[in-house]
């Protein structure tokens, strides 16, 4: 039986027991691993991320950003070398996801990492106002411990899937009109790619406190993937309904299921070795 055909047996039963049976969850469980099995095995045949350690690499991270941030959603003005970069580069960390087939890179995202004094975040540059949460205001750490995870962004050229081609899916933000519990196997891999990238880094550069300022229907599907974030304070305006989220790595590893855990862990394999070459 294929995985279509399979899916399909295991969703009418699913119907038949009822959302609130006993069976019910466990079969919704059961699919649940399915498709992070699913997910991982697909990232790891045709995906892999790479540490962006030198300037041809950021380069590739900063054109990346200009055609999605710049030409696509016109939050930054274009500009001539169609390089999108900001302050906070110079102590960012970059991740690429390159694609196997293509030798083309699938998407970018950074860690804003601060190492001295009067270095910040982006959320507390422009959005500080938004956290609510006193005891998790990133003022309360040492800079080196904390970062801000930001500029994802996926190139159009690898958002062709049907489930891909709406508002937002440049960023990595899910399709609200098909959000339910089964949208795990529509979201976006190279996404979840690169927020897994981002994790990695965090945990290899014992970074303690992180931050993000994203839609709260990504937060909330990124919990389908085992990534559950805090909500920090209400949402505001900042290129769109955005809130400001706070994760540890306890709170990541505390919810990702053993089939996201082996993909977290091959993609730390990958970005070590992509970072001894």
């Amino acid at each position: 039986m294929d995985r279509k055909s399979s899916r399909s047996v295991l969703d009418r039963i699913s119907s038949m027991v009822g959302r609130n049976n006993k069976l019910g969850k466990l079969l919704s469980g059961y699919q649940k691993l399915r498709e992070a099995n699913y997910i991982s095995q697909h990232f790891a045949t045709y995906l892999s991320p790479v540490l962006a350690e030198n300037d041809a690499l950021r380069d590739e991270a900063y054109r990346i950003r200009h055609k999605v941030y710049c030409e696509e959603l016109s939050f930054e003005p274009e500009r001539e070398d169609r390089l999108e970069l900001d302050e906070f580069d110079a102590f960012s960390l970059h991740s690429l996801i390159k694609h196997y087939t293509s030798g083309n890179y699938a998407g970018t995202v950074r860690i804003v990492r601060p190492q001295e004094e009067g270095q910040q975040l982006p959320i507390e540059k422009y959005c500080l106002s938004s956290i609510t949460d006193d005891k998790l205001n990133p003022a309360n750490f040492a800079r080196h411990q904390v970062c801000e995870v930001s500029r994802l962004a996926v190139p159009k050229e690898f958002r062709r899937r049907q489930t891909d081609q709406y508002s937002g899916a440049a960023t990595g933000v899910i399709n609200q009109s098909t959000y339910s519990e089964t949208e795990l196997r529509c979201f976006p891999f190279i996404a979840i790619g690169l927020y897994f990238s981002a994790a990695a880094i965090i945990v290899n550069k014992e970074i303690d406190h992180s931050y993000v300022m994203m839609e709260p229907r990504l937060a909330r599907s990124m919990g389908f993937v085992g990534i559950k974030f805090k909500q920090i304070g209400p949402v505001v305006e900042y290129h769109g309904k955005r809130a400001p989220y706070y994760i540890n790595p306890g709170m990541l590893y505390e919810n990702l299921s053993p089939s996201f855990r082996v993909m977290l862990k091959r993609i730390e394999e990958s970005l070590e070795r992509s970072a001894s070459m």
